[in-house]
């Protein structure tokens, strides 16, 4: 009987059409949403690829070190050094690889890595024998990380 009223007075079909919009409703919201998401994933992309290569890796939580600069004297071209810049990712790899401790300070344990890396450069190199390095000057340069 209820179905027969419902056919009569047409409630039958308001009521497909109902469920048809409403699907339709559901549909659209869930493209409305991805698409949302997928605009926030772009903006997020250009931010981070805006981001300077250490800001970037801090951001994404990566170890990151970089050279700055290359110095080298002029008088003397056998003596310079190197500017490093690291972040905090980088120093907690190389406490995790050996090269430092808890209460270490950064500088000393990037030293201790960067004092290896060039020694293995030379045997590798086979330079032939030990290579008077001159004194290593430790300068702390703190930036703001994000």
């Amino acid at each position: 009987m209820k179905r027969f009223v419902e056919k009569l007075f047409g409630i039958d079909k308001l009521k497909a059409e109902t469920a048809a919009a409403v699907q339709l409703a559901e549909e659209s919201t869930k493209i409305a949403k991805d698409a949302v998401a997928a605009a926030e994933r772009a903006k997020e992309a250009e931010e981070t690829a805006k981001l300077s290569p250490k800001d970037r890796a801090t951001k994404l939580k990566e170890p990151w070190v970089g050279v700055l600069n290359t110095h080298v004297n002029k008088e003397n071209v056998r003596n310079g050094f190197f500017e490093l810049d690291w972040n905090e990712q980088f120093v907690l790899k190389l406490k995790q690889e050996g090269y430092g401790f808890d209460g270490d300070k950064d500088e000393e344990i990037v030293d201790r890595w960067f004092r290896e890396l060039c020694a293995n450069v030379v045997v590798d190199g086979d330079f032939g024998g030990a290579v008077n390095t001159g004194v290593i000057d430790i300068n702390s340069v703190r930036k703001n990380n994000l």
